[in-house]
């Protein structure tokens, strides 16, 4: 602990707080969707909050860890559901909330600092006919940073693909922690070193990225038979090049049966295809729908009083079933893109009750796709585990949610960049989030 109040004296008039309700919030994210990670990540937390208002305080932050060799642990708003932002031994958490300047936008980019939340981001944006490509399912709270160094995708990747994909993140500004931390700019491919890193290789101080032009959204629910019929569905609308979308989800009954509000407008045992699609391709979106029952169809309003239907996708949808009842949890899977429905048809039938379906359409280098948050019934950890094992072996993708490491969980989330040698760079004494890329050895003792 002396090395802590060493280090309060050293960041000067940079804010912080030892307050304890404070570092334990600020130590938390959405980790205990998984029972595995609840139970791995139990008491977990800060020594000390530190919120910095701007680069030079970043620097500042990060030159007296590296002096005292105290770990830091950078959080956008926390709400990742990995642990990404637990700070495994203590130490700094980097709390960039305040670092929230929206910067600048021009045709086609933009650039912010990482605290930016994205929902204020697109109400900027929208004063200039832009808007953000993707976001994640918690896009009312969530940070631009936090999205880039946690996340991977969400709504949007119908038609841009994830955030690993080229294009989607444009450049990176991002501090060393060293004795005399340096900052860096990576554009283009190097700027994918530090996507989906956790934090682990870099502080993020500034990031670029792509807009799409402004649409006039349309928020679409169509009921189905058989949760097979809103697959087909939504692969045709998918694969429909002409159709501007932002989001197609089918999902399977019960899980309408959690949606609050909404799912009591849902028919008893239909499956739903969630959809936002622009509002001059709604007639082409209805001749795709085949035998479905459009129950919902409203202008996208994300205003305080309203529930977009994207918060009933992505992993929201766990969210919404864990509102009611906690027994229940997830996994992370890549359909195979060249017998996607058959693949799907046989998980279905593989698991029965035990999991509940639901698919995320996406493009994934370069061709269509589902993702999938499947809702399942929590038993114990080693089944968890035999799920994700038996996904893998019927050739589906997984990217486990219950282990916190950056090799074990990412797997096909993982962008295509050298992260481990740029954190030898970047983190000589092994300081960023320490834990979470567990391959890394310091370079420095």
């Amino acid at each position: 602990m002396s090395r802590i109040v060493e280090l309060i004296e050293d960041i000067g008039d940079v804010p912080f707080s030892v307050e304890p309700s404070m570092l334990r919030r600020r130590s938390r994210d959405y980790f205990w969707y998984s029972q595995a990670l609840a139970e791995d990540l139990a008491g977990k937390q800060a020594d000390v909050i530190v919120t910095p208002r701007n680069e030079a305080d970043v620097i500042r932050v990060a030159a007296a860890c590296a002096r005292r060799r105290v770990p830091l642990t950078p959080r956008g708003a926390g709400t990742g559901n990995y642990g990404q932002a637990v700070p495994l031994q203590g130490g700094v958490v980097l709390d960039m909330s305040e670092m929230s300047d929206l910067g600048w936008a021009r045709p086609g980019h933009m650039r912010t600092q990482p605290g930016a939340r994205m929902h204020i981001v697109d109400d900027w944006l929208r004063l200039g006919g832009q808007e953000q490509r993707l976001h994640p399912s918690t896009k009312r709270s969530a940070t631009v940073g936090g999205f880039v160094a946690g996340g991977s995708g969400g709504v949007g990747s119908v038609t841009w693909g994830g955030l690993r994909e080229p294009g989607n993140v444009l450049a990176a500004r991002v501090i060393t922690l060293e004795d005399k931390p340096r900052a860096i700019e990576l554009r283009g491919d190097a700027a994918q070193k530090i996507n989906r890193a956790y934090g682990a290789t870099g502080i993020i101080t500034a990031l670029e990225m792509p807009l799409a032009p402004l649409n006039e959204w349309i928020d679409v629910a169509v009921a189905y038979d058989s949760f097979a019929a809103a697959c087909e569905a939504g692969l045709a609308a998918a694969l429909a090049d002409g159709l501007v979308k932002k989001l197609l989800t089918p999902i399977s009954w019960p899980i309408p049966s959690y949606f609050g509000p909404f799912g009591a407008t849902c028919p008893e045992g239909k499956s739903l295809l969630i959809a936002m699609i622009a509002k001059p391709s709604l007639e082409t979106f209805k001749s795709l729908i085949g035998a479905g029952e459009i129950i919902h169809e409203k202008p996208f309003d994300e205003s305080p009083a309203e529930t977009p239907l994207y918060e009933y996708t992505w992993n929201h949808t766990t969210l919404q079933v864990l509102k009611s009842d906690r027994n229940f949890t997830y996994q992370q899977c890549l359909f195979p893109h060249d017998r996607l429905l058959a693949s799907v048809a046989e998980m279905v039938d593989l698991f029965g009750d035990e999991v509940w379906h639901h698919l995320e359409f996406i493009r994934f280098g370069g061709r269509v796709t589902a993702s999938a948050l499947p809702v399942v019934r929590f038993t114990n950890r080693a089944r968890l585990f035999e799920i994700v094992e038996i996904y893998e072996r019927h050739g589906v993708f997984v990217a486990n949610p219950h282990v916190f490491t950056l090799e074990d969980g990412s797997r096909h989330k993982r962008a295509d960049a050298d992260q481990i040698g740029f954190k030898a760079e970047v983190d000589p004494y092994g300081l960023l989030n320490p834990g979470k890329m567990r391959s890394y050895v310091p370079s420095r003792a």
